[in-house]
């Protein structure tokens, strides 16, 4: 691992403790919008990016045929597991890095909050399409970059000291998590921009793909 991977796994391991349980006006337009995306989930094999602790793995699992959740912070997955006890297949692993999964092997894959934290769109692009069959569809929700350019990214307070973590971040304007799609084969379905009561831009941009 990186030393950029290495921060961001002990920063998630140690947020995990807190993660539902704080304030987090990102994390919860992330739930509303997955929800109102009209995701084909009924009988789909579906594979979580970034799935932490479970919050929407839930959501997919209640109409999907089966769900295969992946993170990079061991004690997140803990978290998930004690969500969704049965019928998810939780993984520990660092998408950055090329992906356990057999060609062709998931209908959907779902992104929620991740690569914000990946340098690399196009390796993630990549093995995405490799792992989807064709016609599978990859739907991302991250904080928007406006947010970011706002000095906004994933962080937490540390209960013991009051300390603010920050998690490593990369900004990505939206061309470039289309251009990248677009390249690794996929096409631009919709895409959608969220944002809360309290906030005079937008926070989260949703993006939705199809492999062709």
């Amino acid at each position: 691992m990186s030393n950029n991977t290495d921060q961001i796994r002990e920063a998630y391991d140690e947020w995990a403790q807190v993660y539902d349980s704080k304030n987090n006006l990102t994390r919860d337009l992330n739930y509303e919008a997955i929800r109102k995306a009209s995701l084909d989930l009924e009988s789909k094999e579906i594979l979580e990016i970034g799935c932490g602790t479970g919050l929407n793995t839930a959501f997919l699992a209640e109409q999907a045929k089966n769900v295969t959740g992946v993170d990079i912070s061991e004690e997140m997955l803990a978290k998930a597991r004690q969500r969704v006890s049965t019928g998810i297949d939780f993984t520990v692993a660092d998408i950055t890095e090329p992906w356990d999964f057999k060609d062709e092997s998931f209908d959907l894959i779902v992104g929620n909050l991740v690569l914000e934290h990946v340098k690399d769109l196009s390796h993630v692009f990549s093995e995405a399409s490799r792992v989807l069959r064709t016609d599978g569809k990859l739907y991302l929700a991250e904080l928007h970059p406006y947010k970011q350019l706002q000095q906004s990214q994933a962080k937490f307070t540390r209960q013991e000291t009051g300390e603010e973590v920050l998690v490593n971040a990369f900004t990505h304007p939206v061309s470039e998590y289309v251009n990248e799609a677009i390249n690794a084969g996929f096409e631009i379905l919709r895409m959608q921009e969220y944002q809360s009561e309290k906030d005079d831009i937008p926070r989260l941009i949703t993006l939705f793909f199809e492999k062709k």
